[in-house]
């Protein structure tokens, strides 16, 4: 069962999201992938993972601990140097760069900490962008998009006349614009206030809830944490431990005995 936390504007919508919530394979599943780099640096030791459709996981680690890497690899941004990624069933490996790239603007959103929002665009034209880049002709989509995220008043808007807060609401609403596969999140609330930060997470995890997305969020604040189904610690490039229906405390403890890589 998902938790159902706050009181998020994302709204049931795209029956694509909902079809694949349904059916098919896990969201997202990574076997056996490692990462390592020149010297003999291994940033990602072996990872074994599987995350279901309509399931929110959150990452954490400390510094150096793989977290980004994870993600990187996990999202096609970076190649592994060994073991398969999967999205919807799909093996990046066996992509050449094109088709990478035409399966990240398709099936993957991404949400970060710096909004990423084109400052010369519109709020409306930021989350129609990845529609115009698939070559999607559904004009509703965006304006439904900016409607969840409680944003439809701002649609002419500039990004520098929104706060943090607001822009942020409108990359949660680019990155859901195609019902992706996945929705990677990398410290989505880092730059945010707390009250904020909140607001955001809620967006996320009616995401979830509602219109069954899948979200892998990489953070390391406890409090954001506690809003996913299921936490993912890693350390020194290993996955040292899951904890499902994740609390901050209980969250807050496991981080405060984790081991650091050494400089």
């Amino acid at each position: 069962m998902f938790r159902r936390r706050g009181s998020g504007a994302v709204t049931g919508r795209q029956s694509a999201a909902a079809e694949r919530t349904s059916a098919g394979p896990d969201a997202l599943t990574l076997d056996g992938v490692e990462r390592s780099y020149r010297r003999g640096t291994t940033a990602l030791a072996p990872v074994d993972l599987a995350v279901p459709r309509g399931r929110f996981l959150a990452v954490m680690g400390p510094s150096g601990s793989g977290k980004s890497t994870l993600l990187q690899c996990a999202a096609g941004l970076d190649r592994p140097t060994s073991g398969t990624v999967r999205i919807g069933g799909v093996d990046l490996g066996a992509l050449g760069e094109a088709a990478l790239t035409r399966l990240r603007r398709e099936r993957v959103g991404f949400v970060f900490q710096a909004h990423n929002l084109v400052p010369s665009l519109s709020v409306l034209e930021n989350v129609s962008l990845p529609l115009l880049l698939a070559g999607d002709p559904d004009a509703e989509r965006a304006p439904r998009a900016l409607a969840a995220v409680g944003l439809d008043g701002r649609a002419d808007d500039r990004p520098a006349e929104l706060s943090g807060g607001q822009q942020q609401r409108v990359a949660v609403a680019r990155a859901l614009v195609t019902a992706p596969d996945v929705v990677f999140a990398d410290e989505p609330t880092g730059a945010l206030d707390p009250a904020t930060a909140q607001d955001v997470l809620a967006l996320l995890r009616q995401a979830v809830d509602r219109d069954g997305h899948t979200v892998v969020m990489v953070t390391h604040d406890p409090v954001a944490a506690a809003w996913a189904d299921e936490a993912l610690f890693l350390a020194e490039g290993r996955v040292v431990t899951r904890l499902d229906r994740p609390g901050a405390a209980q969250v807050h403890g496991i981080l405060r005995n984790l081991p650091r890589r050494a400089a």
